[in-house]
């Protein structure tokens, strides 16, 4: 396998034509589309794919990465682009498949909690799918990981086929499925979804709970877990997330690391679990604590967390933001929070972070002018050192963003021995390293 395709290694007009005669008017190569199709949320560098075809079925899907595979030429998966590592870029041209038209629940079979959907379906769960992602409310029900149940899958070849089962356990085989899962669309491309539901709660609360200190705080979290107080989600913000919410966003939350939490049960048990939280919280220097079970208060209570990008963006005008996320085990939070904090310090950015306490998940952003190349360096070098201290810690480079063109180095370093092992598979998987070249995986030198 070329680890690196050169651009343009593929007669690009023939390859038009041929997309063309497929697709007719779903095929675009006009500059506006496929520059919406270069780009994501990260600050890596747009890079237009040549072909955008717009799929409204798992055999358009199949028929366009045959014509790739024909021409040896890129074909990249698209959804919503908001991925943050530079997922969608198409780096050495090619085609990008456009999911948003494949956006039906198929089915939903409430006797076996399950329901399969087109990937675009519902924040685009192909590309949570793809990423591997989570979420806030990962504590309490699961990653994709978990809730992935069977993907029909097209291949790099344009074969199509089905991994997994609706099956809640299965000792047949290799998990394949679960291969595919997190591998962003360098595997193969998941055109079909079977996930598992579960239940609306009976009743939810929400808790807003501000801390004397970070260390207090994840202690808190910990033996609330311990002690299996049922939190459905734990949120983190950082005095700084909190003091630019409440400028963004005419807040007036106590400025101090603080938990927003929801908790999902009956209402026989969720006052229960709120005094429960309460007490434990208190005891490791919470200083207030305000709950709330209507739909009106608990939206109240956690408009700082879900205004927290967007009080950086207001507060950032003209810059970009680099966001980066790691995880390490929940007894290192602190520890991996505090030093990154020292480093922001060090290198003067300002920075605020927020996470996923319940399962040792956080993210920070880092704004910069566009124009300073140094800054960029700077903050690459924090993003680098921020992800070295995780993998000392026993954690990961990445919890939920995924690798993209941003984390490959870092990826060698968390799994240099498994990578002989990854690469065999995309070579077996992808001979010709058409499926989103250039991600996650480094060319071998």
């Amino acid at each position: 396998m070329d680890g690196m395709q050169n651009r343009h290694a593929f007669d690009v007009d023939a390859l038009g034509r041929a997309l063309e005669a497929a697709f007719g008017e779903r095929m675009s190569r006009a500059p506006a589309v496929r520059e919406q199709h270069g780009r994501d949320e990260s600050a890596h560098p747009p890079a237009p794919p040549d072909y955008v075809v717009f799929a409204r079925a798992t055999g358009d899907v199949a028929q366009a990465v045959r014509i790739c595979a024909d021409f040896r030429a890129p074909v990249i998966a698209f959804g919503a682009g908001t991925s943050l590592e530079g997922h969608v870029q198409a780096i050495h041209g090619g085609v990008s498949i456009d999911l948003a038209g494949m956006d039906r629940v198929i089915e939903v079979r409430a006797a076996d909690q399950d329901v399969t959907v087109d990937p675009d379906a519902d924040a685009t769960l192909g590309g949570m799918a793809a990423t591997g992602a989570s979420g806030t409310t990962t504590v309490r029900y699961g990653t994709m990981r978990e809730n992935v149940l069977a993907a029909k899958t097209v291949l790099a070849d344009g074969s199509v086929v089905t991994l997994g089962s609706r099956a809640r356990k299965s000792s047949a085989g290799y998990d394949l499925l679960h291969l595919l899962v997190g591998s962003e669309g360098t595997l193969g491309i998941m055109t079909e979804l079977t996930l598992r539901l579960h239940g609306r709660p009976e009743a939810v609360a929400a808790g807003v709970a501000p801390f004397g200190t970070l260390e207090g705080l994840v202690e808190a979290v910990i033996e609330a877990i311990q002690c299996e107080v049922p939190l459905a989600r734990i949120e983190l913000l950082d005095h700084l997330a909190v003091m630019a919410v409440n400028a963004y966003a005419g807040l007036e939350n106590t400025v101090a690391p603080t938990l927003f939490l929801e908790f999902h049960g009956s209402e026989a048990t969720i006052a229960h679990d709120l005094a429960r939280f309460e007490e434990i919280a208190r005891a490791h220097g919470c200083t207030g604590f305000e709950a709330a079970t209507t739909a009106e208060g608990r939206t109240k209570l956690w408009k700082a967390r879900h205004e927290a990008l967007y009080a950086g963006r207001a507060l950032n005008p003209g810059k970009i933001g680099l966001i980066t996320d790691v995880c390490v085990p929940i007894s290192k939070l602190a520890e991996s929070i505090l030093a990154t904090r020292e480093d922001l310090a060090r290198s003067g950015v300002v920075s605020a972070i927020v996470g996923h306490v319940g399962d040792g998940n956080y993210h920070t952003t880092l704004w910069l002018d566009p124009d300073d190349a140094a800054g960029l360096e700077r903050a690459r070098g924090i993003i680098e050192r921020m992800a070295e201290r995780a993998i000392a810690l026993g954690g990961t480079c990445t919890g939920e963003h995924g690798i993209g063109i941003g984390k490959m180095g870092l990826l060698a370093r968390e799994h240099g021995d498994s990578l002989p092992m990854m690469r065999a598979i995309k070579r077996a998987l992808d001979p010709d390293n058409i499926l989103n070249p250039g991600k996650v995986l480094a060319p071998e030198e």
